[in-house]
């Protein structure tokens, strides 16, 4: 008998809203865990292949600069924890919408971009240890964000599927691949 990893991919009656099925699609792997392990990596590799002249332009059609998308990940990856956290009590809680445009056109975080991808780090790594200490059963917990039903484990793979969609956007943008893993010594 095969046994099931918590952080395995959601099923479709996990997830309520389609545009969140449609990020979570395209994230290749079978744990949630081990892939934002390894954008953590991107994270900082992305953030060095992004000249200083690129930080702050807006790149047409977008209205964001990369210091404002970086910042609307930080942002995002807070919100995914608390949602996380929230959740995976089991009281099946209704939390409140999050307009990330207010946010990213309020610019009321915005500072240094090392301090920023440093920001976006750590909230990853402490989102990780959040989900690494749950116990199996809290992945299956469910709760309504922003008007949605959703589970811990759509939620884990929603984080690294919103990552991986502004960041192949930035790639795009800026003309730069980064490394998405780190070589393996052999």
């Amino acid at each position: 008998m095969t046994q099931r990893i918590a952080s395995r991919r959601p099923q479709p009656e996990e997830i309520s809203f389609d545009y969140h099925r449609e990020l979570i699609a395209r994230v290749e792997g079978e744990s949630a865990t081990a892939v934002l392990h390894q954008q953590l990596f991107w994270i900082c590799d992305l953030a060095g292949s992004v000249s200083t002249e690129q930080v702050d332009r807006v790149h047409a059609p977008y209205s964001w600069t990369i210091r404002q998308v970086f910042e609307h990940c930080a942002n995002a990856e807070r919100m995914f924890g608390y949602r996380i956290m929230c959740i995976a009590d089991g009281s099946e809680p209704d939390l409140p919408a999050w307009d990330e445009n207010v946010s990213a056109d309020s610019r009321f975080g915005l500072g240094n971009f090392s301090r920023l991808v440093t920001e976006l780090g750590e909230l990853r790594q402490a989102n990780l240890l959040l989900l690494e200490r749950l116990v199996p059963s809290a992945w299956d917990c469910a709760g309504t964000a922003s008007g949605h039903r959703i589970t811990v484990r759509a939620l884990a793979w929603l984080a690294a599927g919103h990552l991986l969609h502004h960041f192949e956007i930035v790639e795009n943008r800026c003309s730069v691949t980064a490394k998405r893993m780190p070589d393996m010594v052999k």
